[in-house]
């Protein structure tokens, strides 16, 4: 990582404070990505390299102006902060003392295999193993694409309350992605797996079986008929993770969305917006998650948050910016793409904490109904709470069974009157993992739910 003395950390923040400003900050990365895709059985495309920069921010009047660059000569960099300072104002603090403290993690994650001491070859064999694994599942299978990525972070924020923070973020991560065909037919199975770990993910979680499973969902769903359309009792799996709470709620509970209005939980904290059965946290705290993080982007320790309890809303994600406006204290939600973006409020690992139902009992509860195992896409109206979300694999629920498989559903409804409505709440986990965009900026994050029974929802499908 390219070290800068703290000499000039102290002389980079006074000069982006020379002007005006509230607060300033300094967010320094080296990242060293590989990624390596095989498809049509052979090795496609093999890229790595570094990529490392400085960006510069200040806070003034609420907002805020953001630099950065590539070159950490100090010429350079000291232009950054003149760059950002000259946004502030003429209120200049020109008797600034910076003295940095630096701060030490309050968790911390061990990486067992670091994938720099690994092998490509053995990186490549995972994908080939896996490859053979999905192909020999069926003569259906026509396609098989594997992604194989891992990267090395090294970051420091420094900031004008005084204090440095250092993470070390080692993210790994697979996809498959197997598609089967019989006559016109065409279907996918897809599974990812991955977090903020080494190499060792591959031994807790053994590729070749999650190949296996895309495989055979893919062609499970060949002779799957269409879903069934209409208003009926749904048991959302753990298996599916959390992408519904994601989407249906967590985006609403970040800050920036609600400071702007354009959340459908602005000013309802103390209120009243879920199931009491329902208690969800946003905990970057979690060993080795995809979300997990000693500090965020922003330098502030990494935590767990608890955003609904027992129903009732209790907070917000919060950045420093969004913070400064409300009145109250990052909740370690500030998170960035790279160097190039300014931080914004991003959830980490967001969940529906476990109930106490046992999730055979939830499904033996409905006579007839919908059943979700795994969720795809979707969208969400953050102002109204309504969503539309993709069920890559469902079934029926027929006298408290799963029955057949069915595809081509989807999941409509009302983020908060579908949480108000949960009357079952399993004491399983399952968790998904995905790379969520907002603001034109990717962030790792991990989610998850436990089996849940939702008396009424609407399934779009076929309608007879």
């Amino acid at each position: 990582m390219n070290k800068i003395p703290e000499e000039l950390l102290s002389k980079i923040l006074r000069r982006a404070l020379s002007k005006g400003g509230d607060y300033a900050d300094i967010y320094v990365e080296h990242e060293r990505p590989l990624s390596i895709q095989l498809e049509d059985d052979k090795i496609e495309k093999l890229s790595s390299g570094v990529d490392a920069g400085i960006g510069v921010r200040v806070l003034f009047d609420f907002k805020s102006a953001y630099a950065y660059s590539n070159d950490f000569s100090e010429s350079s960099l000291l232009a950054v902060a003149d760059a950002v300072s000259r946004a502030a104002g003429n209120a200049g603090q020109s008797d600034m003392t910076m003295d940095l403290t630096r701060l030490r993690p309050s968790i911390d994650f061990e990486i067992k295999k670091n994938p720099r001491d690994v092998e490509m070859s053995d990186k490549i064999a995972l994908m080939e193993n896996a490859n053979r694994a999905a192909k020999a599942v069926s003569s259906k299978i026509r396609q098989v694409s594997i992604i194989y990525r891992d990267s090395i972070s090294n970051v420091l924020m420094a900031s004008s309350d005084g204090t440095i923070a250092e993470d070390e973020r080692i993210h790994t991560l697979a996809l498959i992605q197997v598609i089967a065909a019989e006559g016109d037919v065409l279907q996918t199975g897809y599974e990812p797996v991955g977090g903020m770990s080494g190499f060792e993910l591959f031994d807790e979680n053994m590729f070749e079986e999650i190949a296996v499973r895309a495989a055979r969902k893919a062609v499970a769903m060949l002779s799957a008929r269409k879903a069934p359309g209409g208003r009926m009792p749904v048991v959302i799996s753990s298996d599916a993770g959390g992408t519904m709470i994601h989407e249906a709620i967590g985006h609403g509970l970040e800050a920036d969305l609600v400071n702007q209005g354009l959340s459908v939980y602005t000013n309802k904290t103390g209120q009243q917006i879920a199931s009491p059965l329902v208690t969800i946290v946003d905990d970057a705290t979690i060993p080795n998650k995809r979300g997990s993080f000693r500090f965020d982007d922003e330098g502030v320790p990494s935590q767990r948050t608890v955003l609904v309890e027992k129903g009732i809303l209790k907070g917000y994600m919060y950045d420093r910016l969004n913070a400064l406006k409300s009145g109250c204290r990052s909740t370690g939600n500030g998170r960035r793409q790279s160097y190039k973006y300014r931080p914004i409020p991003r959830m980490t690992n967001t969940l529906i904490e476990p109930g106490e139902g046992n999730p055979e009992d939830i499904i033996q509860s409905v006579e007839k109904g919908f059943f979700v195992r795994k969720m795809g896409g979707g969208q969400v109206n953050t102002v109204t709470g309504e969503f539309v979300f993709d069920v890559s694999e469902g079934y029926l629920l027929e006298q408290g069974k799963v029955g057949e498989p069915v595809r081509g559903a989807t999941l409509i409804g009302n983020g908060p009157e579908i949480l108000q409505s949960i009357d079952m709440v399993g004491n399983d986990l399952g968790f998904a993992i995905g790379t969520c965009g907002k603001d034109a900026q990717g962030a790792p994050v991990s989610d998850a739910m436990p089996t849940v029974r939702i008396p009424e929802m609407v399934v779009g499908g076929e309608v007879k």
